[in-house]
């Protein structure tokens, strides 16, 4: 099985030339993105960690092209 290529929120976001925020909204709810953070509790806000395979980079941005 051949190693994948991830990357983080920052990674992300510098090849993009958007903020972490932005990747976050946008890649949080994408299928195969992991998310390594805490979830949301009573008193305390979620903290969220992603990790970004390259695939569902490129599919992303496949998507989101300007024909």
């Amino acid at each position: 099985m051949p190693e994948q290529e991830w990357f983080t929120v920052v990674e992300v976001a510098k090849l993009l030339k958007v903020s972490r925020d932005t990747i976050i909204r946008r890649f949080g709810n994408e299928p195969g993105v992991i998310d390594l953070g805490t979830p949301t509790s009573r008193y305390k806000r979620r903290h969220r960690i992603l990790r970004i395979p390259a695939a569902v980079l490129s599919r992303f941005l496949y998507r989101k092209r300007v024909a």
